[in-house]
């Protein structure tokens, strides 16, 4: 038999009251374990994948998407690099793992090494290329007496 329907004007109105839903940022991480690693744990591991010849799974603990991509990325641009891709396995934990395959002339950990290398120098030439623009733009602006 189905549940008589709620009566407004019942003295006993507490059947009507909602229960309180979970608040999504109760179950998410601190945001410090978002990035500090904890003692003892490896900011990167990496595990030979006996499947494959010359791959590898490295496990990137406390980052996100924007690092995976852009290894991936750098990656797939190496001559010796065979596949390389990445999953992050949770959304609410920061970390990803990224399988890298070469050809065998050099380790998947050589490219992940020189992709990192070649990404630092990426963004360090970003960081002098900004920097001048925003100098030039200050000066164009300054001169125009605002």
């Amino acid at each position: 038999m189905a549940d008589p329907i709620p009566n407004k004007d019942d003295p006993n109105k507490d059947h009507l009251k909602e229960t309180p839903k979970p608040y999504v940022a109760d179950h998410m991480p601190n945001r410090f374990e978002l990035f500090l690693l904890g003692e003892g744990e490896r900011k990167v591991t990496v595990t030979p994948d006996t499947r494959i010849p010359s791959s590898a799974i490295f496990v990137f603990q406390k980052e996100d998407h924007t690092l995976g991509n852009m290894l991936r990325s750098r990656l797939l641009s190496s001559p010796h690099v065979l596949f390389s891709a990445y999953k992050v396995p949770h959304p609410l934990i920061a970390s990803f793992e990224l399988r890298v395959q070469t050809d065998g002339e050099i380790t998947p950990t050589q490219a992940v090494v020189q992709a990192s290398k070649d990404i630092v120098n990426d963004l360090s030439v970003l960081g002098r290329r900004f920097t001048e623009e925003w100098e030039l733009f200050k000066a164009a602006k300054g001169g125009q007496g605002q």
